[in-house]
């Protein structure tokens, strides 16, 4: 009885506390964008028990007993067949219940068999479409994760993957190397530029492109430990769109003509998701929305969407047994003529 109590003592400690102000700025401004279901969507968020992850088999060392246990488990797969672009390479796993796998070490030489992610950050990856051969974009890729699904469904030609932050950039070499077998390495280069100038060093050169954007991180500035930093946060966050629509012009210029772009983030922010898109498409006569609204009601079995408004942008929205996302993602095509 009393190692009991003593082993149940850490735990509470290692729970994780809501910042408050962070709390407050949220409720003011998802009540209004989301209306009644920001009531689900909040106690989700604050109730990290709930939260449930994906298990994505990497196929350069595929886990069969891993995904024979799996199914003994209850775990069922993604997007059974539903989605018109989904490739047989890409494997992902998950359970109704918020059951966690045990992250595997990374071990130099030894490649990781799966990765533990927000199921609905595939999406982005899938809209992209990806084919073998084509040159892609990731640019701001840590930590990884996303450029490892899009290495799950093709072999690009050439794929870059950029980040800006120095500390995620040694996270993000980490996620390849521990992923990702040598020869594939070869055709993929990883940079430290800013995303701003991407467009200008390569332009017209990717036939996709990923901006998976910094954003508000809803999730994690819902448990900020400092709430000064949390309040600085909350008052510089009105310059993210500014940020996210730089980026989002350089990724167009690094776009060839006729290639598709996805932009995502994982924010409920209407600021920094719907309003950041339209500003895009009103600002470029060449770059047209591309309807994506099949996606939603392919996915409606795993995934909550929440209305956007447009039909080129959908929103995810945690929900009772479905408890992914935040995540925004937006597809836009670039067309021929200027």
């Amino acid at each position: 009885m009393l190692t009991s109590r003593l082993k149940a003592k850490p735990e509470r400690k290692l729970a994780k506390q809501i910042c408050k102000v962070v709390l407050d700025h949220f409720e003011k401004q998802y009540s209004k964008e989301l209306g009644d279901a920001w009531n689900t969507v909040r106690d989700i968020l604050t109730s990290p028990s709930c939260w449930q992850y994906a298990v994505l088999l990497n196929r350069f060392n595929y886990p069969f007993e891993l995904e024979k246990n799996l199914h003994l488990k209850g775990y069922h797969s993604l997007f059974q067949g539903s989605l018109p672009y989904y490739p047989q390479s890409m494997k992902c796993y998950l359970s109704r219940t918020p059951h966690r796998m045990p992250s595997e070490r990374h071990q130099i030489g030894n490649l990781k068999q799966y990765y533990l992610l927000n199921a609905a950050s595939l999406l982005p990856v899938l809209a992209l479409e990806l084919r073998d051969g084509e040159k892609v974009l990731d640019l701001c890729a840590a930590p990884g994760g996303k450029s490892l699904a899009l290495l799950q469904c093709a072999y690009p030609g050439y794929l870059h993957c950029n980040e800006y932050d120095s500390l995620r950039l040694r996270w993000l070499r980490q996620t390849l190397e521990s992923f990702i077998p040598q020869p594939l390495v070869n055709v993929i280069k990883v940079s430290e530029l800013d995303g701003r100038e991407m467009g200008d060093a390569q332009p017209e050169t990717f036939d996709k492109v990923l901006v998976d954007a910094p954003c508000s991180n809803d999730r994690s500035w819902l448990f900020s430990s400092d709430s000064q930093k949390a309040a600085c946060r909350i008052s510089q966050r009105r310059n993210l769109p500014l940020l996210q629509i730089e980026l989002l012009r350089s990724a167009i210029k690094a776009l060839r003509p006729g290639g598709l772009l996805v932009y995502s983030t994982c924010t409920l922010s209407k600021a920094e998701n719907q309003d950041v898109i339209s500003e895009v498409l009103n600002s470029y006569s060449n770059i047209m929305p591309v309807d994506i609204k099949e996606m939603a009601r392919a996915c409606s079995h795993d995934f909550t969407f929440a209305p956007t408004g447009q039909e080129c942008g959908l929103l995810v929205i945690p929900d009772k047994g479905k408890a992914w996302g935040p995540m925004y993602f937006a597809k836009l095509k670039k067309s021929w003529t200027t």
